[in-house]
């Protein structure tokens, strides 16, 4: 199941930068991940500093 980013995002970008499908993009209110894209990695998850990335 990929990701998903909640309302938790403060739009920092970290997770964008560290996503090796490129997957994540800034969305209308935070950044938001292409379900399509999304390789389950959790690299995302590791690396958001605000903790709102978790498995969807």
């Amino acid at each position: 199941m990929a990701y998903v980013i909640s309302d938790e995002c403060v739009s920092c970008g970290t997770c964008e930068s560290e996503c090796p499908a490129g997957a994540i993009s800034q969305g209308d209110e935070h950044f938001v991940i292409d379900a399509d894209t999304c390789v389950e990695c959790g690299t995302c998850a590791d690396a958001c500093p605000m903790g709102a990335i978790s498995e969807g």
